[in-house]
């Protein structure tokens, strides 16, 4: 009877042992779809993210996104995604109006969605999506708005919006306003991304308010341009200045005293995260029963060089 049992749970042993192999033999595909255009750098972390994730998981993870940063071309790629029949999709909710139809519809085909970045946990429990890893952004802009009422006499602000169409966006100029307790109004400008036009927007606009005591930009698209025009108009560390994200040219402008703090979403985390989680699901059914804050974090002159040690691949 013993040598039996031993037997029969030798067995046990062997197929237990196979059965994850023969789960993914293949290899799971996923495809991660932002709203970023190809010339937003920042997205390089997210890139490197998914590109470790996939090695480490032995699965293959595609980027894709529409290169002038298009929505509706950027809902054409989540419906191509779909079509493709993958393991499961990563997707940015830049514009909900927009994006909603695309992403439901990939839902509908029984495709499990995890949302990043763009968009909130409420909208993205909307779309029946299965979880969102981001940054809280009403939150962040709040925090941040907090931090300049307390280390600053700001009264007025400028918010440097690169992004208007992006609903997020907006959401991080009004919690500024609201942490600093000012209304928000005149004080956003739309600012395109191109970098001429950003900073001659931005110099255009301290000049015609000269006693402006805040500035937030919301990435290094508005964020570097903007440091050319405070060093332009000699204002330079004159004027408290707080940004989303972080760039070399960001790292600079910290250590310099031009920028106070850059708010850091880990966007590693948006990358890395959904990629384990994805896998996990497609190949033992588990999943988390809530969504990630990614962010937000401070970033500052005391903890700039820990974080410029890994800019642009974990940072």
């Amino acid at each position: 009877m013993k040598s039996r049992f031993l037997a029969l749970a030798a067995a046990a042993v062997a197929l237990t042992s196979l059965a994850p192999a023969a789960a993914w033999a293949d290899g799971e595909r996923f495809v991660l779809i932002s709203h970023a255009p190809d010339s937003d750098s920042w997205w390089n972390t997210i890139k490197n993210a998914i590109n470790v994730a996939g090695d480490q998981m032995d699965v293959e993870v595609e980027y894709r996104n529409p290169p002038t940063g298009d929505l509706a071309d950027m809902g054409r790629i989540v419906q191509q995604a779909a079509a493709s029949n993958p393991d499961g999709i990563i997707v940015t909710i830049a514009d909900y109006d927009v994006l909603s139809g695309p992403i439901s519809d990939a839902v509908a085909k029984g495709i499990p969605v995890i949302t990043i970045n763009s968009g909130t946990e409420e909208q993205s429990k909307q779309l029946g999506a299965m979880m969102h890893v981001g940054q809280p952004e009403y939150m962040a802009g709040k925090l941040a708005g907090e931090r300049a009422k307390k280390e600053s006499d700001a009264d007025s602000f400028l918010c440097v919006n690169h992004y208007i169409t992006n609903p997020a966006s907006v959401e991080r100029c009004q919690g500024f306003a609201d942490g600093l307790g000012v209304e928000l109004g005149q004080q956003m400008i739309d600012s395109g991304m191109d970098p001429s036009e950003v900073k001659s927007k931005v110099m255009a606009y301290l000049n015609a308010n000269p006693d402006t005591g805040a500035i937030l930009t919301l990435g290094p698209n508005s964020a570097e341009p903007t440091i050319a025009a405070l060093d332009e108009t000699g204002k330079a560390g004159q004027v408290y200045f707080g940004t989303f994200d972080l760039s070399s040219g960001i790292a600079d402008a910290i250590k310099a005293g031009t920028i106070n703090f850059a708010i850091d979403q880990q966007p590693y985390l948006q990358g890395y995260l959904p990629v384990v989680i994805l896998t996990n699901y497609a190949r033992y059914g588990v999943m988390p029963g809530n969504s990630i804050n990614s962010g937000p974090g401070f970033i500052t002159d005391s903890n700039i060089e820990l974080v410029e040690k890994y800019a642009g691949q974990y940072r």
